[in-house]
């Protein structure tokens, strides 16, 4: 007889180990509140970029002229129009998902979910009516939420959260965004977009400070081209509604006034009230799920994937997590490797990047004793040398890569640029399969390609990229 699964929550994680498990023979039951897909489908990944893809095509149109394009004035963008088609992507693809479950025979039960034991789910529906799943395996798939600070109470209107920023149907007049990560970052190329004066508050020295320092500082002069008001180092230390405006006093000893404040300081963990106490799941200092290499938590027969155990917080990674998990469930040995793995970022321009920051690499040398100026060796290439760049218009960017300098393999690599998150891929396989430097530059890439520009970087960590002018010693 198969293994019955049981699934809580199915957002990319989820919806994608429950599908993984049918693939594998298994019976799937999964247990979802909300809608499936979780967040990224319905109020984040997804819908952010069918917006942004807007403002994108809005910023060719803006040089359409000089492309030798006639139009009668400059683009005009119309926001509900913009958010109802958001609305019909997002919905053709939870439809895609629901075509899938049924196709595998996946069952669905809505309601929320709370774990009882290890091996049962309790379920009340929006009707209050109550279920039990019984299953031979619990994977928690909870995902995380929005920031809830007292100090900044969101009520939807006047202070939101992204997901409230992702339905407004009117563009408001100027917005504060609390944060400069990822999610902070987009949003400020969406609404500076539209139009929105936007003043972002940082209290890192960087934006995206996360990433690469060269990355964060060419994304910082964007965003103050796009007119961004960019204010690191500080933050909101009180904010005051007025007159139906946010005053916000800034720690640095500043005011700024805005129609809204975007909360945007990370996300919390979704393991409190599901049951993970009452099963006797650990949880870490956070509120993460403490898992193994498989995905399994210290109670045998119950595995966590996704946001909830706080290790890569990206759709992607669930997903990858979600199929270790079921495999490993169903007797197919599955690990997951953390150090390379692939993110972009969907600002304007875009980021991609997988594997350490150059920061990061010189830490690592110097931890392990060695010195960290020989260690490492960098190479950079610039979009606006690139023929297909030059073509295109779209010459902002930069390719760098980070290798080790005896061995030649790559530690890391990021892009910035037009299409920077699909570009990345290539240096992302280069790790996954160790080749080196040398190896992946003597690939010949396609001309006129943005390609080509990993290409040269990786000739530039030899000090041989051909259209770059020769290094310095």
């Amino acid at each position: 007889m198969s293994k019955h699964i049981a699934i809580l929550g199915a957002g990319p994680g989820g919806y994608v180990a429950a599908i993984r498990a049918a693939q594998l023979g298994a019976r799937v039951t999964v247990v979802e509140q909300q809608a499936l897909g979780g967040v990224c489908l319905n109020w984040g990944c997804i819908p952010s970029k069918a917006l942004l893809s807007v403002i994108e095509l809005g910023d060719k149109l803006k040089k359409a002229e000089d492309l030798g394009i006639l139009l009668p004035g400059p683009p005009r963008y119309d926001l509900a129009r913009m958010v109802a088609r958001k609305n019909k992507v997002v919905a053709s693809l939870v439809k895609g998902i629901a075509t899938l479950f049924n196709a595998w025979k996946i069952e669905v039960v809505e309601g929320r979910g709370v774990l009882t034991d290890a091996r049962t789910i309790a379920v009340t529906a929006k009707d209050g009516a109550q279920r039990q799943v019984q299953a031979d395996a619990i994977l928690i798939a909870t995902g995380s939420s929005w920031p809830q600070l007292a100090q900044f109470p969101v009520d939807g209107k006047t202070i939101i959260t992204s997901k409230q920023a992702l339905d407004l149907e009117s563009v408001p007049p100027r917005m504060i965004i609390l944060g400069a990560g990822v999610e902070g970052c987009e949003c400020a190329s969406l609404f500076s977009g539209l139009g929105t004066q936007v003043t972002m508050v940082e209290l890192q020295s960087a934006v995206l400070p996360l990433e690469d320092e060269e990355v964060s500082v060419l994304m910082a002069r964007e965003l103050k081209k796009r007119g961004v008001d960019v204010r690191t180092g500080t933050t909101i230390q009180e904010a005051q509604m007025r007159d139906g405006l946010v005053v916000a006093h800034l720690k640095d000893g500043s005011t700024v006034e805005a129609e809204m404040l975007l909360v945007s300081i990370g996300r919390g963990f979704q393991s409190r009230d599901i049951g993970a106490e009452r099963a006797g799941i650990a949880l870490g200092r956070r509120g993460e799920i403490l898992v193994d290499d498989r995905m399994e938590t210290n109670v045998p027969g119950v595995y966590a994937i996704g946001d909830v155990v706080g290790k890569a917080m990206l759709a992607h990674v669930a997903s990858a997590q979600g199929k270790v998990a079921v495999e490993n469930i169903l007797g197919h040995p599955a690990k997951i490797r953390y150090d390379v793995i692939p993110a972009g970022i969907f600002t304007l321009p875009e980021v991609g990047r997988v594997g350490l920051t150059e920061r990061q690499a010189r830490e690592q040398a110097l931890a392990a004793g060695r010195d960290p100026e020989q260690a490492v060796t960098v190479g950079r290439f610039r979009y606006a040398a690139l023929g297909k760049a030059q073509a295109t218009g779209d010459i902002t960017g930069l390719f760098k890569v980070i290798a080790d300098a005896v061995t030649g393999r790559v530690l890391g690599a990021h892009i910035v640029g037009a299409h920077a998150a699909d570009l990345i891929h290539e240096a992302a396989l280069a790790m996954e399969t160790g080749a080196t430097v040398s190896q992946i530059a003597r690939m010949i890439h396609a001309h006129p390609t943005l390609a080509e520009g990993f290409g040269e970087a990786l000739e530039d960590v030899e000090g041989c990229a051909i259209h770059q002018m020769k290094k310095k010693a």
